[in-house]
């Protein structure tokens, strides 16, 4: 009986250690995993990761590939469970422009086929706080598969979430979208490290503190587009500087507002002035946004800008294609965000400057 008692405290005890170790191992995970929170029944999530995602180390080599990426992920922040980036296109609408008590806003719509989203806090060491949202679907999740909440292992993939952002704004009230549009032309230098659009992302919200900032931060990388989805970003900052960057002709191309005014961004190549469009709905979309800030003087309200927003979502006959809205508001650094169409339940953040 006594050698028994000491074979069970001895199992007891291995099992105190081993829980001790992955507790250790796991730390910032286990942490982050515990803030996740379902926040509408589309379902759209929300997390806070804690700790270091390793971006600094990822932007030495890049990635050349979704293969890529999900390597990194799987081993710097999954600890060795496997991802499945799953490629998405989108017919999105974004804009800038100014409330009628002079703060600067910035809406976006996010449009396709089913998507669960998130949207991730993060605060790395060497980079700016910032919110951004996130395409779960990006990430393997679906309507048959999705995170249980918090701890449980349904959800260990959400920590993938620092590498898939769509949208986002930073501490400092830059804010970025990307759009899919029909053709984009990257330059391929062979010195340069290469992103995807993700990346892309999280790069101008972990390192840019103006519109320029992170124009110059884009054009020190190539860029690829995952599945060949070409996008472009329209990007915006607390001064009111915004300007839409695209791929043409082997180079990296900026479209600007004219001079103190909004500036709005759909699924068309807007340089020179080419309009060259996908063919769905992008310029109706377009022009509605025009349409309402122009009522307003060339400015809009929060309220009005949610449901502006929900008014121009895509519907391709009985399937409502809008997934996500977003408002920050780049001046006081915090915003408004609702899941499909659903402004019964449009929720507030606030993102610490």
């Amino acid at each position: 009986m006594k050698k028994l008692g000491r074979i069970i405290g001895a199992l007891l005890c291995l099992v105190l250690i081993l829980a001790v170790i992955a507790g250790a191992v796991f730390f910032n995970e286990l942490r982050s995993l515990a803030t996740l929170r379902k926040t509408d029944d589309y379902p759209m999530y929300r997390m806070t990761y804690y700790g270091d995602y390793g971006f600094d180390e990822f932007l030495k080599t890049g990635a050349k590939s979704d293969g890529d990426i999900e390597a990194f992920v799987t081993k710097r922040l999954l600890k060795g469970l496997p991802i499945d980036l799953g490629v998405t296109g989108n017919g999105c609408t974004a804009f800038v422009t100014k409330t009628p008590d002079g703060d600067v806003i910035f809406g976006r719509n996010f449009d396709f086929k089913y998507t669960p989203s998130l949207q991730v806090f993060t605060e790395p060491d060497d980079g700016y706080a910032s919110v951004s949202t996130v395409n779960l679907a990006f990430a393997g999740y679906s309507k048959d598969k999705l995170p249980a909440g918090g701890l449980s292992a349904d959800s260990f993939l959400t920590l993938a979430a620092p590498y898939l952002p769509f949208d986002g704004m930073n501490e400092k009230g830059v804010a970025i979208a990307l759009l899919a549009v029909p053709k984009a032309q990257p330059p391929q230098d062979k010195d340069k490290v290469t992103l995807n659009t993700t990346t892309a992302i999280r790069l101008v919200l972990d390192k840019a503190a103006s519109v320029d900032e992170a124009v110059k931060l884009l054009g020190e990388y190539n860029i690829y587009f995952s599945a060949d989805v070409q996008c472009h970003f329209l990007i915006a900052d607390q001064s009111g500087a915004s300007v839409i960057v695209e791929y043409w002709d082997g180079k990296l191309v900026t479209v600007k507002p004219e001079a103190d005014k909004y500036q709005i961004a759909s699924n068309f190549i807007a340089y020179n002035g080419l309009n060259i469009g996908e063919g769905y709905t992008e310029f109706d979309r377009y022009d509605a946004v025009k349409e309402r800030i122009d009522e307003g003087g060339g400015t809009l309200s929060e309220d009005v800008a949610v449901s502006l927003l929900a008014d121009i979502g895509i519907r391709d006959g009985d399937t409502d294609k809008l997934q996500w809205s977003a408002v920050y508001n780049l001046t006081d650094l915090d915003g408004r965000i609702f899941a499909h169409r659903n402004t019964n339940n449009v929720m507030d953040f606030k993102l610490e400057g």
